[in-house]
């Protein structure tokens, strides 16, 4: 594995052996009091972002500081990008400066698959258009892990805006792989047109589609995405597809709630569930950053030493 560009390209095998090492990283870790390894001093890792993000940012930068790294931010609206350099003279210039691994997040689906054509380093896709977003695929399926017990044989539910989330695809395709029953939920103008293709069950009703469920993920109604009207107002979205404290009811006692955030608190989502024992969102940051360790441990190290 030479670079993480999607989960679809993942084996099991090699899904399997991320999350292992995931854990091994979390417990290296944990406790410590200086909470750092030193595996990959002397690297470079540099942060691509023509998005604006808080979370995945500085988790990867976390992840690569506690293991030694140096870390570069390069942030798109401050650099040369915003004068008109191209992505690849952005990739010429980073591979000149020597950068052993670049995590990038871009709005164009398949600019990190072209990064690779013109770096030597690792690529870490942060996040590509509405295509893929592979770490925080991981990182959900690692929390169930820890929550659950294991992803084999699970049943979790995806609300809401499944046509522009990238983190919805990309959970689709690992969590089947590991053995996880998918079910999509949400208005039929927020699923995508090839939807009949994919390993999924669908549902429009969120009540009967909670029923027996071990995991609900919801996302968030990605407005800047949108050019279009895809339900009629706010209030009428939250009624049919929020989950509040009813909804929450409807769930097996064991089920945990998840959100990649930010979230719309009142909109996809009630305060009091999100704040609630049963929800994992604040555990999803924390291991997000266990596993952006365990991956760029074993991009740069090929797993050879800690």
């Amino acid at each position: 594995m030479k670079h993480l560009l999607t989960t679809k390209e993942l084996t099991r095998e090699e899904a399997e052996l991320i999350l292992d090492v995931t854990e091994q990283m979390a417990e290296a870790v944990t406790g410590r009091e200086v909470p750092k390894l030193p595996a990959l001093r002397g690297r470079t890792v540099v942060n691509l972002f023509y998005e604006d993000s808080t979370r995945t940012r500085t988790s990867f930068e976390t992840a690569a500081k506690r293991l030694s790294a140096d870390v570069v931010n390069f942030a798109a609206k401050t650099s040369s990008v915003n004068k008109g350099e191209s992505l690849r003279d952005t990739a010429l210039t980073l591979q000149a400066m020597g950068a052993d691994a670049v995590v990038i997040r871009h709005p164009a689906a398949g600019a990190p698959q072209r990064l690779t054509e013109w770096l030597d380093g690792a690529v870490l896709n942060a996040g590509d258009g509405t295509h893929a977003h592979p770490t925080q695929a991981l990182l959900d399926a690692y929390t169930m892990q820890k929550r659950l017990g294991g992803v084999e044989g699970r049943t979790v539910a995806i609300v809401g805006d499944i046509l522009h989330s990238r983190v919805a695809r990309s959970n689709i395709w690992l969590l089947t792989k590991l053995g996880a029953n998918v079910r999509l939920v949400g208005p039929p103008t927020l699923l995508p047109k090839d939807i009949d293709d994919w390993p999924v069950e669908i549902g429009y009703d969120l009540d009967t589609s909670l029923k027996g469920v071990d995991a609900v993920m919801m996302l968030r109604v990605q407005h800047e995405r949108q050019n279009a009207a895809f339900f009629p107002t706010a209030n009428e979205y939250s009624r049919l597809y929020g989950l509040d404290e009813r909804r929450l009811a409807l769930m097996p006692d064991h089920a945990i709630v998840m959100h990649p955030g930010p979230m719309n608190r009142g909109m996809e989502i009630a305060a009091s569930v999100a704040d609630s024992p049963r929800a994992t969102i604040t555990e999803q940051v924390t291991n997000g950053v266990w596993v952006r360790m365990a991956v760029l441990y074993l991009l740069l190290t090929n797993g050879e030493s800690k």
